[in-house]
């Protein structure tokens, strides 16, 4: 995954699609050097100075295939299920207790969910000592890209692929990793990316459903395969959907934050990942960022001056921030709140100025922010986006709503008309048991979260519990 591409401070990298390994670097998997350890229950790879400690029945081919901020992510084979898994080293994880919590948290829901737009875990690995163990292995079920790529790509997937008719031979060389047929034209409905939504939302409302809100939606969390099967992936930032104990903690990469969130509301709801959803969606569609939104030092400059880059943004005063040299000082002191509030008006420009009807929810501060606001008129998406499928448009606003509370729900989303020809309520499953967060409402140690993730696996492995 290519972090440059979004806001730094916020990006979160996805569980199981990461930076793909480069060339040279999937060259020679064969010859990674290997060696037993732990009397043989254990083998350890040498991944380009990176250890992988893992146990005896994960086999090569061992390959590299992504890198983010918490270690390295490789393919192997489980030689007692022969299948591919993609196993993340988070090396240190417990040198963060936020981190660690983050890691626990994710295995949890993940081994409570059971649901096919859902990634699955496969396997927490046992570590070599349980009394002395600092790095976490986890193996997830192996996709083959995801979302992001296939949009940075500017390639279409065809209608016959995503119904499993094509062939990978048939396939450009940029997307031939993933089986992806020849680009359309671009005025083609895009029937898969239909197909991507819809899966979205498939598997959105079964995470809800149990609870959850996932709070961290975007394209690199969502994973493909070369069926165009989509999982969502990356959980380490989701909450209970009835607590707002919690609400506080910095969430949603910015170019996919609700307007409730750029407003400070610790007080949100679901309809936070329908809105993130929305702006996934219209990306997918356009082939950019609706929001792209950079850090604040950036959103700041572009109150100052026209921005080459952003082709679509203007001047201070396009933006509706009075070009006020006591506001720019002020603005200077408020730091990346700052920057979330600039950002918001940039979606003011799109969706237009709410009405006082539309900010009751809103704390009087965030109220007296908007009504300082250059006012703006709703655009049309039809026009700005006449490419789009209309009904397609109409669902992208309903989803783009600035009140929460009149925003479409995830089974409003799946029952609208745009996605008549795959809905089936039949099929579109919902988690019968809650998930519990009660783990999260204590402090936990260093040791008390080494434990939890010892139990988890010891879960998959029971027979490594007395070793």
């Amino acid at each position: 995954m290519d972090v440059s591409a979004e806001p730094s401070s916020d990006a979160v990298m996805s569980d199981a699609a990461s930076e793909p390994a480069s060339a040279p670097a999937q060259a020679g998997i064969e010859n990674i050097p290997s060696t037993l350890s732990h009397g043989g229950r254990f083998i350890q790879y040498n991944i380009f100075g990176n250890i992988f400690e893992v146990t005896s029945k994960y086999k090569p081919p061992i390959m590299p295939i992504g890198k983010g901020a918490y270690g390295i992510v490789c393919s192997a084979l489980n030689s007692e299920t022969n299948e591919q898994v993609a196993i993340k080293k988070i090396a240190n994880a417990f040198d963060n207790r936020i981190d660690a919590k983050r890691t626990l948290r994710e295995i949890k829901l993940l081994r409570h969910m059971d649901h096919e737009n859902v990634v699955a875990i496969r396997d927490i690995i046992p570590p070599p000592q349980r009394e002395s163990f600092n790095d976490v292995y986890i193996a997830y079920e192996l996709m083959d890209t995801d979302l992001h790529q296939i949009i940075r790509s500017n390639q279409s997937l065809s209608e016959e692929h995503c119904q499993g008719r094509a062939a990978v031979g048939d396939c450009p060389t940029v997307l031939k990793f993933v089986g992806c047929c020849l680009p359309k034209e671009p005025d083609d409905w895009k029937v898969e990316d239909l197909y991507f939504l819809y899966q979205i939302l498939r598997g959105l409302k079964y995470i809800h459903s149990a609870n959850v809100l996932h709070r961290d939606l975007k394209p690199s969390n969502l994973l493909l395969n070369a069926n165009c099967d989509l999982k969502i992936c990356d959980f380490g930032l989701a909450r209970v959907t009835s607590e707002t104990d919690f609400m506080t903690e910095y969430v949603v990469t910015r170019w996919y934050r609700a307007p409730e969130l750029l407003l400070n509301s610790s007080d949100y709801t679901a309809a936070i990942d329908v809105w993130s959803v929305g702006c996934v969606f219209m990306e997918l569609m356009d082939r950019k960022p609706l929001f792209p939104g950079r850090d604040h030092v950036h959103q700041l400059r572009l109150l100052m001056e026209s921005d080459k880059e952003v082709r679509w943004i203007g001047t201070a005063r396009f933006l509706g921030i009075p070009p006020d040299n006591d506001n720019m000082l002020l603005s200077l002191m408020y730091g990346h709140q700052y920057g979330r509030m600039v950002n918001n008006c940039h979606t003011m420009q799109l969706i237009g100025t709410p009405s006082e009807t539309e900010v009751e929810f809103l704390n009087e501060n965030a109220k007296r922010y908007l009504k300082q606001l250059q006012p703006y008129r709703r655009q049309s998406f039809t026009e700005k986006f006449p490419q789009v499928n209309p009904a397609a448009i109409d669902l992208i606003e309903k989803m783009l709503t600035f009140d929460p509370r009149q925003r479409i729900t995830v089974e409003g989303a799946l029952a609208h008309p745009y996605l008549t020809s795959l809905h089936d309520i039949s099929d579109e499953p919902i988690c019968m048991t809650p998930f519990n967060f009660d783990f999260e409402q204590h402090a936990l140690s260093e040791e008390q979260m080494k434990e939890l993730i010892y139990r988890e696996a010891v879960a998959f492995n029971p027979e490594y519990l007395h070793m």
